[in-house]
């Protein structure tokens, strides 16, 4: 059992308070747009012009992760001051909505400069994949996206008054920390798999299809509300993240069958 006792507050400028999560963030984000990019490079882009289309990549896969995150806790979090669905500094992004979000934003950019959807998105499943276990250490600092209680043997307890948990000094399941490990063994199996020579589209399904079973099975030990079925928001969008997954890659290996 751990105690967390940074404070998710670096320094104050007046009014506004600069966070870890925030700084980790970026971090995180600059290192999965740069393996993005060298990736990139190798199926024919050009570098500038993915880190150009990031740009507006990062704003939609924030309002997307913005998005579901507040109608997710919309009644818990928000309806008694809806101003505050602004104040994403102070944490509140759901994953699946940056997903969505960013993927969203890739195809319409995609669809306009002629670019081939299918080979960009391969070659940004395994920097988004590490993207996301480098944010998640956000979440540590911050208490955000912590589990359920837990009383051993592995749980982390907060102190510190600017953390965002249900109550200080409780021991809760440490869901990031699966998740970071989680994340690094699906880049892992990504940053191989690339070698073969696949059709495009193909690698980034099966980031989707992997990345679906960690949602489904570790939001299990979070403490996300249940909204049908006995499931949360983000369970139900895995599995429609595996379904989609599974049969695309399913569709891919008979078309490639009946070709050969």
């Amino acid at each position: 059992m751990f105690t967390i006792s940074i404070d998710p507050i670096i320094f104050n400028i007046g009014h506004f308070a600069v966070r870890w999560y925030g700084v980790i963030l970026m971090i995180a984000m600059g290192i999965g747009i740069w393996l993005t990019a060298r990736e990139a490079e190798h199926k024919g882009f050009k570098k500038d012009d993915i880190y150009d289309a990031a740009v507006w990549i990062i704003v939609g896969g924030i309002i997307g992760a913005r998005l579901f995150h507040v109608l997710d806790q919309w009644s818990a979090a928000y309806a008694a001051n809806p101003v505050s669905v602004f104040y994403i500094w102070e944490g509140g992004l759901a994953i699946w909505g940056a997903v969505t979000g960013g993927l969203i934003t890739t195809a319409l950019i995609s669809w306009k400069r002629g670019w081939r959807l299918p080979a960009l998105l391969d070659a940004g499943a395994p920097g988004l994949v590490l993207a996301q276990a480098i944010g998640r250490i956000a979440c540590i600092i911050t208490g955000d996206a912590v589990g359920k209680q837990t009383s051993g043997p592995f749980g982390f307890a907060y102190t510190s008054s600017n953390a965002v948990v249900p109550q200080l000094g409780v021991y809760y399941t440490p869901m990031p920390v699966y998740e970071i490990i989680a994340n690094l063994v699906i880049f892992t199996v990504l940053w191989q798999l690339r070698k073969r020579n696949w059709a495009d589209g193909r690698l980034f399904l099966v980031y989707l299809t992997l990345y679906s079973l960690e949602r489904f099975f570790l939001a299990f030990t979070s403490s996300y509300r249940i909204i049908a079925f006995g499931l949360t928001q983000s369970q139900i969008v895995a599995m429609f993240g595996f379904a989609i997954g599974i049969a695309l890659l399913t569709w891919m290996t008979r078309k490639l069958q009946s070709a050969a």
